[in-house]
């Protein structure tokens, strides 16, 4: 697994300094099924709003 996992959406209850996901494991869908043919036709599912900003 990746040593940095990077994150840029700052209301993710999960981002941390310096752009680092602090999750303990990260869950990514494609839109179409089991194959994606580009990072547009995925989401995060690890994704959990911050409501404390």
């Amino acid at each position: 697994m990746a040593k940095d996992v990077l994150c840029e959406v700052k209301n993710c209850q999960y981002w941390a300094q310096g752009n680092k996901c602090s999750a303990e494991s990260i869950y990514v869908v494609s839109h179409a099924g089991k194959m994606a043919s580009d990072s547009s036709e995925t989401d995060c599912k690890t994704f959990i709003p911050n409501t404390g900003l």
